[in-house]
């Protein structure tokens, strides 16, 4: 099988779950025998760009000509069975969806997240969850500002996603939806249901699990306020100490500033920053739980099936993707969104008895290794593009 995996890479220095499924995904076909090809652009090159070709750049997020033209070259050249789209924002747009119609491929889609119903992709604006234009024309996404808080940011966007809803209902073959929540919202905003199957994202296996009881809680994530941040902190103001553990913040973003202040006022939280893979693998598998107290919905939350690799129950809240992937009093413990008292309660309960955790612990690897191994990962995506090739071939 020859496969071609179309990808806009995000700026490196916002560290992205997406390129690293993407670069896993790439990693596993190879090994697995399959012959992959990369058609990228990188958002690090826009920096590089002449002022004209900056300003060009939001004018070609609804529709690039020289991508969907260096494309369809690829493709004369290549001839690959078929094409695995990720993210086109913003150097790329849905213009390859017509190279590939041109050059007869079918066409996989994973979507990452809710970019074809909201222009910013996250459903969330001003602090809580919003579907004000899930179905709709994106204008309250214009004009609330949602991407960047700016209204002429979010424009482009909005336009690219009433422009192009059609081409990509009728452009993909197959569509990957990484969660069965994030599955419901698309198809109940009209999305092909027949054509929408869930494929959830593998991890590989870390190398090191937890051998003991854990030596803190950790945060390892983008710090935002849709991440749950500002959630977190009022939370463990309420604990006041009484767990026992110290807090562990891992990572960067636009609230860094305010969390390294709010942790130097406390003896029991740390805040260490942007951290490398291997540091975080550690820092996983020595901790009694791993919080993720996301306000958005999350289409999935990669950093708790992580968790999981390394026998470690996580605490999150009941909505998005998150009742699919813990299993509360099992693997981990939901909480009522939204409310630091009901996150402080369940942070209590998940390190309140240590035999309990222990077992949570256990219970969470058993999961992944049935749901969430690379051999896992490998069987869907093969599956996927055997079906959309069968379905492309039968149209």
């Amino acid at each position: 099988m020859k496969v071609l995996v179309v990808h806009n890479r995000y700026r490196s220095e916002q560290p992205s779950g997406e390129n690293n499924v993407v670069d896993a995904e790439v990693a596993l076909l190879s090994a697995g025998g399959v012959q992959v090809g990369l058609f990228e652009r990188r958002s690090d090159d826009i920096a590089a760009m002449s002022l004209p070709g900056k300003a060009s750049v939001p004018l070609q997020v609804p529709w690039n000509r020289s991508a969907r033209a260096a494309l369809a070259a690829r493709l004369r050249v290549e001839r690959p069975d078929v094409v695995h789209v990720h993210n086109t924002f913003p150097l790329l747009s849905p213009s390859v969806l017509a190279a590939c119609a041109d050059a007869r491929v079918p066409v996989v889609a994973t979507l990452h997240n809710y970019g074809l119903v909201c222009p910013p992709g996250t459903l969330y604006r001003d602090g809580k969850v919003c579907t004000d234009c899930v179905g709709g024309a994106p204008v309250p996404a214009v004009r609330h500002g949602c991407y960047r808080g700016s209204a002429v940011a979010t424009l482009p966007m909005a336009v690219n996603l009433l422009l192009n809803r059609a081409r990509w209902r009728s452009g993909v073959t197959r569509f990957f939806c990484i969660s069965a929540a994030q599955r419901r919202v698309l198809v109940d905003a009209g999305m092909p249901v027949a054509r929408m199957t869930v494929k959830h994202n593998f991890v590989t296996d870390p190398g090191v699990r937890r051998s003991g009881d854990g030596e803190h809680v950790l945060f390892l994530g983008r710090l935002t306020p849709e991440k749950g941040v500002p959630l977190l902190m009022a939370a463990w103001d309420l604990l006041g100490g009484a767990l026992g553990l110290p807090l562990v913040i891992a990572g960067t973003g636009p609230l860094s500033d305010e969390v390294s202040a709010w942790a130097s006022s406390r003896s029991d939280v740390s805040y260490v920053g942007l951290r490398d893979k291997d540091s975080c693998r550690a820092l996983t598998a020595s901790a009694a739980a791993v919080v993720a107290p996301s306000a958005w919905l999350e289409a999935f939350g990669l950093v708790v099936v992580e968790a999981m690799a390394a026998g470690v129950p996580t605490v999150a809240p009941a909505h998005g993707a998150f009742p699919e992937l813990i299993s509360d009093g099992v693997t981990g413990v939901l909480h009522a969104p939204d409310s630091a008292a009901a996150l402080a309660d369940a942070l209590r309960d998940v390190v309140s008895d240590r035999d309990r955790n222990r077992k949570m612990g256990e219970a969470a690897r058993h999961r992944y290794d049935d749901d969430f191994t690379p051999e896992v990962g490998f069987r869907r995506l093969i599956e996927g593009y055997e079906a959309a090739i069968a379905a492309h071939g039968s149209a």
